[in-house]
């Protein structure tokens, strides 16, 4: 890891840890090298806090955003999490340093993008990660169930069957609506129904597909 981003990563820790709960989700942050998901020309911009654009009309998050998800996500090393939306791999690779990297399971639309991530991920020690291309809207039922689930993009409805591959208990977060998009927490319980909590207004790149 380069030592000329130690400290923008350090700053960028400092500027979302008022957000931020759970200590892993910080140590987490400051593990996973940002810059190397983003493309070689916005580096000098990977750890500001605003999302960036990686290629194929989709963004990485914001730091902020990706903390956030974490800390509410609340996952405990050994969770199996599902993550809708690779994208760059960047998010996924905040989640394996919470859960680990075999535990973490990601499904993304475009198969450009899903091969890049593939390239750094492995590059970066988090092989472990799974990634297949496909519709996240489907999860992926062959290793369900999970313990949890997130989207990174915006979705219209919660997806039924990444419901479906929940254990009970497990919890679903995503930015969910099209025009107005909200975060929404939905706890899955064991008669299948949902409890649901919303956390405020934010704004995603929508699911494609």
């Amino acid at each position: 890891m380069s030592d000329s981003y130690e400290t923008p990563r350090q700053r960028m820790v400092e500027t979302v840890a008022p957000r931020v709960d759970d200590d892993r989700v910080l140590e987490a942050l400051e593990a996973v090298p940002r810059h190397e998901f983003v493309p070689p020309t916005r580096r000098e911009s990977a750890y500001a806090d605003r999302p960036l654009p990686i290629g194929d009309e989709q963004t990485i998050s914001a730091p902020h955003m990706v903390a956030i998800m974490a800390d509410l996500l609340a996952a405990d090393p050994g969770d199996d999490v599902l993550e809708i939306g690779t994208g760059c791999g960047y998010h996924a690779a905040v989640t394996a340093e919470v859960v680990g990297g075999e535990n973490v399971y990601t499904v993304e639309y475009s198969e450009a993008l899903a091969e890049q991530a593939r390239e750094t991920l492995a590059a970066l020690g988090y092989d472990g990660i799974s990634i297949r291309v496909g519709d996240g809207r489907e999860g992926w039922p062959e290793n369900a169930s999970y313990d949890a689930a997130y989207a990174t993009c915006a979705i219209a409805s919660i997806p039924d069957h990444v419901v479906d591959q929940l254990r009970a208990g497990g919890q679903l977060l995503a930015p969910i609506g099209t025009a107005r998009q909200t975060l929404v927490t939905a706890i899955k319980r064991p008669d299948g129904s949902l409890e649901r909590t919303e956390h405020g207004g934010v704004r995603f790149v929508r699911m494609r597909g």
